[in-house]
C-alpha cells in the first residue's frame, strides 16, 4: 500500500481536434493505439501505430464486452494492458525522444483500475480542446475513449507532458473524411481518355509534376490499375483509406483545373465517391492515341516490372481466358515468355472490346498523341491552358 501511494496518479487528458491536426502535417507526432487490423484498414495521415492490444486481444474484449457486459470487457482488457503497457511506454519514449522515468507503469495503471470503471473515467476525463501545440504526441483509439484517454493520462503522470488525446479518436477523423468528400466540388475537371496502354497514368504524372498540384491519381490512390488485372504488382487498399487519400490529396489542392484519368466507378474494390464521379463524368474529356507497339510496351512495363508479382499475374490471367472462352492460352503465352504476343492478345480480344463499348457515345474535346508521356503532358497542358484563356476571355 505504502509502495501504492507513492506512485504518481493519472493525469486529466487535454484534447485536440482533428481540423487542427490535419491543418498542421507534422506539427505533431500521432500515434494510434488501436490493433494493427485497425490501422491497417486506414489511419490518420502519418500516424505511428503503437497498438494497446494485438488484433486477438481486442476480439477478445470485443467479445467479452458485447456477450458480457461493459464491465468484463473491461476487466479482460484490464489484464492484457498490464502485460503490455510497459513495452508500450517503452515505443512511445523511442519515438518521441523522451526519457521515462523507471517507475512500473503496470503499478500505476492498476492502482486506479482498482477504483472501479466509473472512478477511472472521471479521472482521466478530457479536458477542454486545446490549440496543437508544436512536438505534441496525439494518442488516440477508436473515438478517442478510455483505451486512449488512459494511456494519455499514465504518459503525462510519468512525465510526457506533450502527450494529449484526439477528440473523438479515429470516428472524428472519419467523419471529417466523409464530410469532405460529400461536400467536394471542382469548377472544371479535364478527363484523360484513351485505350488499355496508352500511358494515361503516365501522362497523368507528367502533368503533375509539370503543374504539381493540377492532378487527382484515383488509381494512385487505390493501388489498383481498376481491370481484372489491375492489382498485379500493386497493393490494392480499403474503401476507407482510398477515401483518406482522396481526401488528403483533395485538402493539399492549390485552386485550378483538375485532371483526372477516366475510370468506371469501381477501381479494383474501392468506389469512387459520389461527389468524385460526378465530377468525372462532367469533365470535358481529351482522349490520348498511341499505337500498338507503344501500348505493349507500356502494359508489359506495367505487369512485368516486378518479377515477385508474376505468379499472382498468371493466377489473373486464369480469370480472364475463362472471360474469353478459352480462345487464347494465356498462361502459357506467359510461362513460353511470349509477352508481346500475350499483351497484343489482351489489348485486342479483351481490353479493346470492353473499353470500346464502354465508351461508345461519348464526345471528346480533342485528341492527343500519347506516344511520348512528356510531350503528351505538355500538350494536354497546353490544351487546358488555352481552353481556360477562351473560356476567361468569353467571360469577360
Amino acid at each position: 500500500m505504502d509502495n501504492e501511494s507513492k506512485l504518481p496518479p493519472l493525469a486529466s487528458v487535454p484534447v485536440v481536434c482533428i481540423e487542427d491536426v490535419l491543418a498542421h502535417p507534422g506539427r505533431a507526432l500521432v500515434i494510434d493505439l488501436r490493433s494493427p487490423g485497425e490501422y491497417r484498414e486506414d489511419h490518420v495521415p502519418g500516424a505511428l501505430n503503437v497498438p494497446l492490444l494485438d488484433d486477438a486481444g481486442r476480439a477478445l474484449v470485443g467479445l467479452a464486452y458485447t456477450q458480457e457486459s461493459p464491465r468484463a470487457g473491461f476487466e479482460r482488457g484490464q489484464a492484457l494492458i498490464e502485460g503490455r503497457i510497459a513495452e508500450l511506454v517503452q515505443e512511445v519514449a523511442g519515438l518521441t525522444n523522451w526519457s521515462a522515468p523507471s517507475l512500473d507503469p503496470a503499478c500505476i495503471v492498476r492502482a486506479a483500475a482498482s477504483k472501479g470503471l466509473e472512478q477511472l473515467n472521471e479521472i482521466v476525463a478530457p479536458k477542454a480542446v486545446c490549440s496543437l501545440e508544436e512536438g505534441a504526441v496525439v494518442l488516440h483509439c477508436w473515438r478517442g475513449g478510455l483505451r486512449s484517454r488512459s494511456v494519455v493520462g499514465l504518459l503525462r503522470a510519468l512525465g510526457l507532458d506533450r502527450a494529449v488525446g484526439l477528440e473523438g479518436g479515429y470516428k472524428s477523423y472519419r467523419t471529417r473524411v466523409m464530410s469532405e468528400l460529400n461536400e467536394w466540388s471542382c469548377p472544371k475537371a479535364y478527363v484523360l481518355r484513351g485505350l488499355t496502354g496508352v500511358g494515361k497514368t503516365l501522362v497523368l504524372h507528367e502533368v503533375e509534376r509539370l503543374r504539381p498540384g493540377w492532378t487527382l491519381d484515383l488509381e494512385g490512390c487505390a493501388g489498383h490499375r481498376s481491370s481484372l488485372l489491375g492489382m498485379v504488382g500493386l497493393d490494392p487498399v480499403s474503401q476507407k483509406t482510398f477515401e483518406s487519400r482522396m481526401a488528403a490529396r483533395l485538402r493539399q489542392r492549390r485552386e485550378g483545373p483538375l485532371v483526372l484519368e477516366g475510370e468506371s466507378r469501381r477501381v479494383g474494390d474501392a468506389v469512387i465517391p459520389a461527389a468524385v464521379w460526378k465530377v468525372l463524368q462532367g469533365g470535358e474529356n481529351l482522349v490520348l492515341r498511341a499505337e500498338m507497339p507503344r501500348r505493349i510496351n507500356v502494359l508489359s512495363t506495367d505487369y512485368l516490372a516486378q518479377p515477385e508479382a508474376l505468379p499472382k499475374l498468371r493466377e489473373q490471367l486464369v480469370q480472364v481466358e475463362k472471360r474469353m472462352q478459352g480462345t487464347w492460352d494465356l498462361p502459357g503465352l506467359l510461362d513460353g515468355g511470349r509477352i508481346d504476343e500475350l499483351v497484343s492478345v489482351l489489348l485486342t480480344d479483351y481490353y479493346d472490346p470492353l473499353y470500346l463499348h464502354s465508351e461508345a457515345g461519348r464526345d471528346y474535346a480533342c485528341e492527343i498523341d500519347a506516344g511520348d508521356a512528356l510531350q503528351a503532358a505538355q500538350d494536354v497542358i497546353a490544351w487546358i491552358e488555352a481552353s481556360m484563356e477562351t473560356t476567361k476571355i468569353n467571360h469577360d
